[in-house]
C-alpha cells in the first residue's frame, strides 16, 4: 500500500505527504521544534491573529514546490523523481536554522552566522542519519545541483517560500493587501535555458506579487509597532549581555540559551547543534519572564514593555532623526525616570528601517515572450516595476520609552 499523509492547511487546503523519507525528516525533532518558532516573530502585537509557526510556513512551501514541479514536469521539463524529493526536501528544511522568534533575534543567538547557514548545518548532520539520502536536496538548498532552476524555486526573486509567506501572512494578520494569486503565478512557471522564467501572460501576476510584497512590508513585517518590539526585544538580551559582563551573575542562565547568550567568546554552532535545536520561542519567553522582576531597572522595564505590552513610541520618517533631538529624548526621560546616561540609551534610540521592491541587478524575474526573447519584468513595456521602483526605500525612526513627556 502507497504511503500517504494529508494535512488539512487553513491557506492551501489539504497538505500530502506522500515519501516515507520526506515524512521520516518532517518527523525529527530538529524540524518538529519549528512548531514552537512564531513565524512574525512579535507582529502578533499588532495582528492577533499573526500567531503561525515556522512549521506552518515550511508545510505551505513544500506544498506549493510539489505544484510547481508538477507543473513544469507537464510543459516537459526533466526532472528525475531524486530531484523532485530531494527539491520538496529542500524547501520543506529552507528555514531549519531559525532560532527563537526567528529574524528578530537571528543577530543576537549566534551572530557569527545566517539561518541559512545553520539550516545547511542541520541538513548535512540529518544527511549523516539518513545515510547520505538528503545529498540532492542539500545541492539543490547550496545552488550547485546542475539544474539551477530547482535552487530558483527554493531561493530566488519568485521562489515558493516567497509565496507562501505571502498568501500565509496576509491571511493570518487579515492584510488583504498581501494576497497574491500563487495559483496563478505557478501555472506561468516555465523553464529557459536552464532558468526558471515567468510565461508571457503571467506578466501582472507577477507585478501583483511584488506589489503586495512591498505592501506588506510596510503595512506589516515594518509596521512600526512591530519594529519597535522587535528592538525592544533586542534590547533585552544585550541589557542582559552587559549585566552578565560586569559580573551580576543573577541574569544568567545554565539552559541552551544561556549557552548562546552569555558565551565569553564567539561559538561554534557546529558543535552546539544539538542545544541550538533545543531553543525556541518558550526560552525567551520565560527569561523574560524572569528578568521583569530583576533589580535593574532598565531590564525590568524592557521586559515588561513586551509582556505587558506597554510598547515603546516609535516615529518612522524620511530624514535620519537629529542628534539633538535624539539627546533631547533622553535628558528628558534621564529626568523623569531618575536614570544614568549609560542607562538611558536604552530606553530611547534611533535606527533604520529598509525595503526594496525589486533589484534588477542581482535578482531577476526574467519574462520568456511568445516570440523566444527574454526582458527582465522591469524592462517590459509599460512595466509597473520601473527602475524608479526598484530602488530601495529606507526609512528612519526614534524609538522611545512611552513616558508622559
Amino acid at each position: 500500500m502507497a504511503f500517504r499523509k494529508i494535512i488539512n492547511d487553513p491557506v492551501h487546503g489539504f497538505i500530502t505527504l506522500d515519501d516515507p523519507l520526506i515524512y521520516k525528516v518532517m518527523s525529527h525533532p530538529w524540524c518538529q521544534r519549528l512548531r514552537r518558532i512564531s513565524q512574525m516573530a512579535l507582529s502578533h502585537l499588532v495582528y492577533p491573529g499573526a500567531v503561525h509557526t515556522r512549521l506552518h510556513h515550511a508545510l505551505g512551501a513544500y506544498h506549493l514546490m510539489t505544484l510547481a514541479l508538477q507543473e513544469l514536469r507537464s510543459k516537459g521539463v526533466d526532472i528525475s523523481p531524486e530531484e523532485e524529493q530531494g527539491a520538496r526536501i529542500a524547501i520543506l528544511l529552507h528555514d531549519i536554522g531559525h532560532g527563537p522568534f526567528s529574524h528578530a533575534l537571528e543577530s543576537v543567538v549566534i551572530p557569527e552566522m545566517s539561518h541559512e547557514a545553520i539550516s545547511l548545518l542541520i541538513m548535512e548532520r540529518l544527511n549523516d542519519e539518513c545515510e547520505g539520502r538528503l545529498q540532492t536536496a542539500i545541492d539543490i538548498f547550496r545552488g550547485t545541483h546542475p539544474k539551477r532552476f530547482l535552487h530558483q524555486l527554493v531561493s530566488g526573486q519568485l521562489d515558493v517560500d516567497r509565496m507562501d509567506y505571502l498568501a500565509r501572512d496576509s491571511f493570518f494578520t487579515g492584510v488583504i493587501e498581501g494576497t497574491i494569486g500563487y495559483d496563478r503565478i505557478l501555472k506561468m512557471l516555465t523553464v529557459h535555458g536552464d532558468s526558471l522564467m515567468v510565461e508571457e501572460k503571467g506578466i501582472y501576476s507577477i507585478e501583483k506579487f511584488l506589489v503586495a510584497r512591498r505592501l506588506m512590508y510596510w503595512q506589516v513585517y515594518l509596521h512600526k509597532t512591530v519594529i519597535s518590539a522587535e528592538v525592544v526585544l533586542v534590547r533585552i538580551f544585550e541589557r542582559a549581555r552587559e549585566l552578565a559582563a560586569a559580573g551580576d551573575m543573577t541574569v544568567r542562565r545554565s539552559d541552551a540559551l544561556g549557552l548562546f547568550l552569555f558565551r565569553e567568546e564567539p561559538i561554534d554552532p557546529a558543535r552546539h547543534l544539538a542545544e541550538f535545536c533545543r531553543l525556541d520561542d518558550a526560552d525567551v519567553i520565560v527569561a523574560i519572564k524572569q528578568w521583569s522582576f530583576h533589580p535593574d531597572r532598565v531590564l525590568s522595564i524592557l521586559c515588561h514593555a513586551l509582556l505587558d505590552r506597554k510598547l515603546f513610541k516609535l516615529r518612522l520618517q524620511s530624514e535620519p532623526v537629529p542628534q539633538h533631538e535624539l539627546e533631547s529624548m533622553q535628558q528628558a526621560l534621564k529626568q523623569q525616570l531618575s536614570m544614568n546616561d549609560e542607562e538611558v540609551r536604552y530606553l530611547a534610540f534611533t535606527g533604520t528601517a529598509v525595503n526594496r521592491l525589486y533589484n534588477p541587478n542581482d535578482e531577476r524575474i526574467d519574462i520568456l515572450f511568445r516570440d523566444g526573447s527574454v526582458r527582465d519584468i522591469s524592462q517590459v513595456d509599460h512595466a509597473l516595476i520601473h527602475q524608479t521602483l526598484s530602488q530601495p526605500v529606507k526609512k528612519f525612526y526614534l524609538c522611545h520609552h512611552p513616558a508622559n513627556l
